[in-house]
């Protein structure tokens, strides 16, 4: 039995994205599809000095681009800024100089053209490397898709030989589920619910933050916090 799950690429993302890699034997970014603004794709939120804080990458307001279309705008220096502004938020927490290195080397030791590229790298070192996700993470322009929302995802997932397919709630709004189950493919609804809290830096504690959060202030216990806590609920 083969699970997939499949997603646009998002930046830095929060630790749901990451349950649901973790829940795939293979995850597929998809971004060759519309790019949309204000959205997860080029901003994420994290917890600075006691308050939300976006961190939104430069992309412009052209909408007639896929995501992997993407490029940066040139006249606007982000990657310091965006360096200097995870610093400021997690300098202090515990696991802040296991990690920064890595970081500091993707703001300010390489050079970002394409959205999609910056997403991508970041998502598989974190989900690979960081939390040790064994799955492993694919493009769906590598398979044979056709049509628009549900069917292209079906397609997709037909050209992957996928036996479930694992999906946020959103795509509620667009899958047929019955195509999926007449063609022999389970869908698993992911529930976001029952995530435990950790030590944050500041109060009250926000779940809806980058995965950084986790990283800085859990270490080597983030895993737990993202998927394994089920495993001593259900015990």
């Amino acid at each position: 039995m083969k699970t997939v799950a499949a997603s646009q690429s998002n930046y830095i993302p929060w630790k749901g994205y990451f349950d649901i890699i973790n829940d795939s034997d293979e995850f597929i970014i998809c971004d060759e599809v519309q790019y949309t603004r204000c959205d997860w794709r080029n901003r994420n939120i994290l917890y600075f000095h006691g308050q939300k804080k976006w961190i939104t990458l430069p992309c412009g307001n052209n909408l007639k681009r896929t995501i992997d279309e993407v490029r940066f705008s040139e006249s606007i220096p982000w990657q310091q800024k965006h360096w200097e502004m995870i610093k400021l938020a997690y300098k202090k927490a515990p696991f802040y100089n296991i990690y920064s290195p890595f970081f500091e080397d993707v703001y300010l030791g390489k050079k970002w053209e394409y959205l999609s590229q910056l997403n991508v790298y970041l998502i598989k070192h974190i989900a690979n490397v960081f939390l040790k996700i064994p799955a492993i993470i694919t493009d769906s322009r590598s398979y044979q898709t056709h049509g628009t929302a549900s069917e292209r995802a079906l397609s997709l997932l037909k050209s992957a030989k996928a036996d479930r397919f694992v999906s946020g709630p959103a795509a509620k709004n667009y899958i047929k589920q019955n195509e999926f189950e007449e063609a022999g493919i389970e869908i698993i609804w992911k529930d976001y619910s029952g995530y435990p809290e950790y030590k944050q830096l500041h109060t009250p504690f926000i779940h809806e933050v980058s995965i950084l959060d986790v990283l800085f202030n859990t270490g080597a216990d983030a895993p737990y916090y993202v998927w394994d806590w089920r495993k001593k609920n259900n015990s």
